[in-house]
C-alpha cells in the first residue's frame, strides 16, 4: 500500500511537471510568434487591394490599407427619407476596412492552414504567381448611429409627447402630436452593408428605415400628477451677473419637464451645451483646483438643488459626482456637479406614473418642486444628514509679481479647505428612526492660498533679498524682507545715513591729549578750586 502511494505521488508529480512544461512551451511559442510577426515581412508577389506589399512589414502594410480607405473619404453619401435628404462624406460615417485582418493574412500566407494549402501557397510564390488580398470597405456602425441621431430632426418630425403644464397651481393637459422617427440602428446596419456589398466607390443615395412615432402619455396617466413628492431650494444672491443669468437659463430648460416611468434624465444634456449660442454667460467655475471664468458657470447649483429634491422624492440616482472643491450653497455630500462631457447628474423615474419638474427663481433663491402620485406611507419620513469625516487645511504659496512694487502683498487665489464627507439617509416611521444608511461618500480637494508678492524696485539688492525670502516660502522671512526693502524703507535709511554724515561733519575736532594745557592762574590771585573766582587786575 505504501509503495502504491509513492508510485501515485511520482506519477502525479510527473504529470504536473509535464503540464507545466507544455504550458511554458506554449507561452514561449506564442511570444516567439508575436515577436516574429512584428519583425516579419510579407512574402514576394503579394498585394493588398491591388497594391504590391511584397517585403513590407506589418506597420508599412497597414499604412497602405489606411491610404486605400483614405481615397474614398471625400465621396459623398446622401441619406433619404421621402423627399428629404442629408449628406455626409465617407470619413464622417467612419469608413474603414471590413476585413481588418487582411495584413495579418498577407503576412502569414504560406505559413498557416493545413499542409496542402501551405504547400500550394509556397509553390505559387516560388513560381512567381501573384496573390492579391481584396479589401472590403464598410462604415463604423456606432459612428453612423451618432450621425443619424444628431441629424434626424432634418429628415423627420418626431412625435410631440402629451404633457401637462402648471397654471396657477393647477395642472392642465396638453395634447401632443404624432410623428415619424428614424430606425437608427436598422438604418446604420443598412448603410454599412451597402458600402461593403453594393457600393461602386462613387457618390450614392441610401434610403433610411422609418416608423410611426406615437406620443407618450395618456390623459388618464398624466392626470396622476398632482402631489408634491419633494421640494428643495438654495440661495444664490440677488446680484444680477453672469452666474445669476446662467442659473435662470438652466432652470428654464428643466422647468415643465415630464419624466415618464423608467425614463432617465441627463441634466447635462437637458440644460446643455453651456455655450453662448445656448444662452449662457461667462462666470466662475472650478477647473483643475482653481476658479476660472467659463460659459455656464453656476449651473452646478441648478443640478445640486435638483439632486436634493430628487433624493427626497426617492427617485433613483443613476449618476452623481461631487465637486472637486467644496461649494457653499449646499452642505458637503449634498452637491451634484456637472461639466460638459465630463460630469453629469442623471436620475431615473422609478415610479409607475409620470413625474413633473417645476423650477423657478425668486428673490435670489432657486426652487425645485417634484410632482407625481404619492404612494408612500404618510407616517414614513426620510431625512438626509451631512457628516464631515475629515478636514485638510490648505497650504499657502507665495509667488513673485514683477509688475507690482515691493510692499504689495495680496491674496490672489482664495483657499479651499479639503474635506471628506458622507451623506446619511435616515428613515423614520411614526416619528421613530427605523433605518440609517450611508447614501453617498464625497471627497473635496484642498486648494492652496496663492499670495502675490511685489518685487519691482530700483534696488537690485532689495529685489534679490525679497526673491530669496519668497523662495524659502517662510511667511515671517518674506514679511521681514518686504518691510526692509520697500522704497519708503530704503529712502528712510538713506535719509538717516545722510543726517548722521552731516552731524559728523559739523562736530569740532578734539585736540590730542599731549597738546592740552591747564589754564594759568590770573596775576594777583590764586586758584583755590572749582569755586575760585578770578580777581580783577
Amino acid at each position: 500500500m505504501k509503495k502504491l502511494k509513492i508510485a501515485m505521488l511520482v506519477l502525479t508529480s510527473v504529470s504536473v511537471l509535464g503540464l507545466f512544461s507544455m504550458t511554458t512551451l506554449g507561452v514561449e511559442a506564442a511570444n516567439k510568434k508575436s515577436s516574429e510577426n512584428k519583425d516579419a515581412t510579407i512574402p514576394e508577389h503579394i498585394s493588398i487591394g491591388g497594391t504590391d506589399v511584397s517585403g513590407m512589414t506589418k506597420e508599412d502594410a497597414e499604412a497602405i490599407v489606411k491610404d486605400y480607405v483614405k481615397k474614398y473619404n471625400d465621396v459623398e453619401l446622401t441619406f433619404r427619407v421621402a423627399s428629404k435628404t442629408i449628406s455626409a462624406d465617407c470619413k464622417t460615417v467612419g469608413l474603414r476596412a471590413k476585413n481588418s485582418d487582411v495584413v495579418d493574412r498577407a503576412l502569414s500566407y504560406g505559413k498557416d492552414g493545413n499542409i496542402i494549402s501551405r504547400y500550394k501557397a509556397q509553390a505559387d510564390m516560388k513560381n512567381g504567381k501573384k496573390k492579391d488580398f481584396a479589401l472590403s470597405l464598410t462604415a463604423d456602425i456606432p459612428t453612423v448611429e451618432a450621425y443619424l441621431n444628431q441629424h434626424k430632426g432634418e429628415l423627420v418630425e418626431e412625435a410631440v409627447d402629451n404633457t401637462v403644464k402648471l397654471v396657477e397651481g393647477e395642472f392642465e393637459y396638453v395634447e401632443g402630436t404624432p410623428g415619424e422617427t428614424i430606425m437608427v440602428g436598422k438604418s446604420a446596419v443598412a448603410i454599412a452593408d451597402f458600402l461593403s456589398t453594393d457600393w461602386n466607390g462613387k457618390d450614392a443615395t441610401i434610403d433610411l428605415y422609418t416608423e410611426k412615432d406615437v406620443p407618450r402619455g395618456t390623459k388618464e396617466e398624466l392626470s396622476t400628477i398632482k402631489d408634491v413628492l419633494a421640494s428643495f431650494n438654495t440661495n444664490f444672491g440677488t446680484a444680477v451677473d453672469g452666474r445669476t443669468k446662467n442659473i435662470n437659463v438652466a432652470a428654464n430648460f428643466l422647468n415643465g419637464k415630464v419624466v415618464y416611468p423608467g425614463e432617465v434624465v441627463s441634466v447635462a444634456k437637458t440644460i446643455g451645451p453651456t455655450t453662448a449660442e445656448n444662452g449662457y454667460f461667462p462666470a466662475g467655475s472650478y477647473e483643475n483646483g482653481t476658479t476660472v471664468e467659463t460659459y455656464g458657470g453656476g449651473v452646478c447649483q441648478v443640478s445640486s438643488t435638483l439632486y436634493n429634491a430628487v433624493i427626497r422624492a426617492e427617485l433613483e440616482v443613476v449618476e452623481r459626482s461631487a465637486h472637486s472643491m467644496i461649494v457653499g450653497y449646499v452642505e458637503p455630500s449634498m452637491d451634484a456637479a456637472i461639466a460638459d462631457g465630463a460630469k453629469d447628474f442623471q436620475f431615473k423615474n422609478n415610479q409607475k406614473t409620470p413625474i413633473y419638474i417645476e423650477a423657478y427663481t425668486s428673490g435670489g433663491n432657486l426652487y425645485f418642486n417634484i410632482y407625481g402620485k404619492e404612494t408612500r406611507d404618510p407616517n414614513r419620513k426620510v431625512e438626509f444628514v451631512s457628516e464631515v469625516t475629515s478636514q485638510t487645511d490648505p497650504e499657502k504659496e507665495f509667488v513673485p509679481v514683477g509688475d507690482q512694487p515691493i510692499g504689495y502683498v495680496e491674496t490672489t487665489t482664495k483657499p479651499h479647505i479639503g474635506y471628506t464627507a458622507r451623506l446619511w439617509k435616515i428613515t423614520y416611521q411614526n416619528g421613530a428612526e427605523v433605518e440609517r444608511k450611508v447614501f453617498n461618500n464625497s471627497k473635496y480637494s484642498p486648494s492652496k492660498e496663492v499670495i502675490s508678492v511685489g518685487i519691482a524696485t530700483g534696488s537690485p539688492e532689495g529685489q534679490a533679498a525679497v526673491l530669496a525670502a519668497i523662495e524659502s516660502q517662510n511667511p515671517d522671512a518674506i514679511m521681514a524682507a518686504v518691510g526692509t526693502w520697500t522704497d519708503a524703507a530704503i529712502a528712510d535709511r538713506a535719509a538717516q545715513a545722510a543726517a548722521q554724515a552731516q552731524a559728523q561733519s559739523q562736530k569740532p575736532a578734539d585736540k590730542p591729549a599731549t597738546e592740552q594745557q591747564k589754564p594759568e592762574a590770573p596775576t594777583g590771585g590764586t586758584a583755590t578750586g572749582e569755586g575760585a573766582v578770578a580777581q580783577p587786575q
